[in-house]
């Protein structure tokens, strides 16, 4: 432990309350949050990607939010990076989010990997389906990956493309380097989480979900854009540009996000932190805090 500064976690599935969670804790303890939502990072995705209000930000200083437009890149080495000045401060830093490549990445450090060549990249986003190419070269990192998750199954085949090696091999000899941060965690989850997504779903169209997404693309965003593929975002966009009735969007949307939040549990249950009830967590953390940080 001595020598690495000490991080909080609050993880858990989207929905699951950890905004709120680690806004008490942050200005209980002064501490700096560092968003691990990969979409948060992206300005003007605000409603969908339930970024806390510019009232909440005032309050406790938040990081890894409206960084980069919408066409812009923003990767695991560039969320360390943001980790890594927040700690530089001397100041308690705390990672909010459900992210996990975000989380591990700055817990554990980065896998050493090839470099990008953009030549192999752009093939291999011009496939049709990368995640079944995927399964054929690398099925253990397919099985870990959602198709829909191109940016990581595009680069899970990139190494693999470049150094013939498979990555979730690279990943597996990683695991037995030391962690990089003496970090702590909760991870806020609620027995009822489905029911919660679709209502959390329908107060984010009362307050302009779709008004953004028709905001984003009339400004030139396109659906192609990596946040506009986004769960939530991509199916909105098909009712905007193509007509699909709302409602069905709205399905397809509470769909994906229940699967993702599935997906988040598994990684969850491998790190073998303490699950709390969304309502608990403030208090769990707060207990955590004070006997440890």
């Amino acid at each position: 432990m001595s020598g690495r500064a000490k991080v909080l976690v609050v993880a858990g599935p989207t929905g699951a309350g950890k905004t709120a969670a680690a806004l008490t804790l942050a200005e209980a303890f002064d501490a700096i949050v560092v968003s691990a939502d990969a979409m948060q990072v992206y300005r003007g995705f605000d409603v969908g990607t339930a970024k806390a209000t510019r009232d909440e930000r005032a309050r406790v200083e938040h990081r890894c939010i409206d960084v980069v437009g919408p066409d812009e890149a923003f990767d695991a080495a560039d969320f360390v990076r943001h980790v890594d000045e927040a700690v530089a401060t001397g100041r308690r830093v705390m990672l909010v989010g459900g992210t996990s490549l975000y989380l591990r990445s700055a817990v554990r450090g980065l896998v050493d990997t090839p470099a990008v060549d953009p030549a192999l990249r752009a093939q291999l986003e011009a496939l049709p389906d990368p995640h079944r190419v995927l399964q054929g070269v690398d099925p253990a990192l397919a099985a870990r990956l959602h198709p829909n998750d191109r940016v990581r199954v595009v680069r899970g085949l990139e190494v693999f493309y470049a150094a013939g090696v498979r990555l979730s091999d690279l990943q597996g000899d990683h695991a037995s380097v030391p962690d990089r941060l003496d970090a702590r965690g909760v991870w806020l989850d609620h027995d009822d989480l489905r029911p919660r997504l679709w209502a959390r779903l329908e107060q984010m169209v009362a307050r302009g979900y779709v008004e953004e997404v028709r905001s984003l693309l009339a400004a030139g965003v396109s659906r192609e854009a990596r946040p506009m593929r986004s769960l939530g975002y991509r199916h909105l966009a098909d009712h905007v540009l193509d007509g699909l009735p709302l409602e069905e969007a709205m399905r397809r949307t509470e769909r994906d996000t229940w699967s993702f939040a599935r997906k988040q549990r598994n990684w969850m249950r491998a790190l073998g932190w303490r699950r709390v009830s969304g309502a608990e967590g403030a208090v769990a953390a707060r207990a955590l805090v004070e006997r440890w940080w």
